[in-house]
């Protein structure tokens, strides 16, 4: 009896053993990685689909907002229609929440990031940049009844911006910082920051200048500029990292559209005046 139980014990072993080996080297049951076939198909996959989807932040007046009635309008929107029209795909706009662009635009929800964005070296490392297209400054926007002229000024106060944005990495690179980080707070949008300015909860907000300016312009006499700024803040469109032909792409079409004088046609309608680089 002890001998049969030690053969079929044995034989179990080898049972298992087999088993186990087989689902080690078995094809099926073991999925081997495909090879990177090193190709960059971003271009062809935009093409394929026909379209570009943008992220954006639907609150930036005037890049990229919506009126009253809910229609989404703003520089940057008639641009890209204007680009994609070149590269002969449609635009899809997508609302995004500004603080996850890069985490949007890595889960390819989106595949550009195209509203306003400012060129920053942390930004370089992260994604492909376009090509600069826009000149802005960050500037620092109060009532006009508490204004203030310098940075120094603001040591002390209460300020907004808002978060993730390159308003907030420029007051950290600046001397400044240390001096007014106790006063500083960060806001999902713009727009709340300048709620909290009206209310009188802040009295300065660090701000892109042409959201501030629109802002300017549609409430006549309320609010005043700083005649110091925290310096140039240049526009770009972002990509996700490795994907050249789709910049190439897009830099190609965004050269035509400034070259054929469009550009300079949305940004005089915007602004009244031709901010567009070349």
């Amino acid at each position: 009896m002890k001998k049969w139980i030690a053969l079929t014990l044995a034989l179990c072993t080898v049972f298992a053993f087999g088993a186990c080996t087989k689902t080690e080297t078995d094809p099926v049951t073991s999925p081997v990685a495909e090879e990177p076939t090193g190709e960059d198909t971003s271009w062809t996959y935009i093409e394929g689909n026909g379209k570009l989807v943008v992220g954006l932040d639907d609150t930036f007046a005037p890049m990229g907002f919506r009126t009253e009635e809910g229609e989404l309008v703003g520089f940057d929107i008639d641009l890209a229609k204007a680009v994609g029209e070149e590269m002969g795909v449609e635009v899809e706009f997508k609302p995004i929440v500004w603080d996850a662009k890069e985490m949007e635009l890595d889960g390819k929800k989106i595949d550009v990031i195209w509203n306003g964005m400012s060129k920053t070296p942390e930004r370089e490392e992260k994604m492909n940049l376009s090509d600069a297209y826009f000149n802005n400054s960050i500037v620092i926007m109060t009532l006009a009844d508490k204004p203030i002229s310098t940075k120094d000024e603001l040591v002390g106060k209460n300020i907004g911006t808002q978060a993730a944005s390159a308003a907030l990495e420029v007051i950290q690179a600046d001397a400044i910082y240390g001096d007014i980080v106790d006063g500083l707070a960060e806001y999902d949008t713009y727009d709340e920051a300048v709620m909290d300015l009206d209310a009188g909860r802040l009295d300065a907000v660090i701000i892109d200048k042409v959201a501030g300016m629109y802002k300017a312009t549609l409430k006549k006499d309320t609010y005043a500029f700083a005649s110091e700024d925290f310096g140039e803040d240049l526009y770009v469109i972002g990509m996700r990292k490795g994907e050249d032909a789709l910049l190439e792409k897009i830099n190609t079409a965004l050269d035509a559209v400034i070259a054929s004088g469009k550009a300079s046609e949305i940004s005089n309608e915007w602004f009244g005046e031709d901010l567009v680089l070349r």
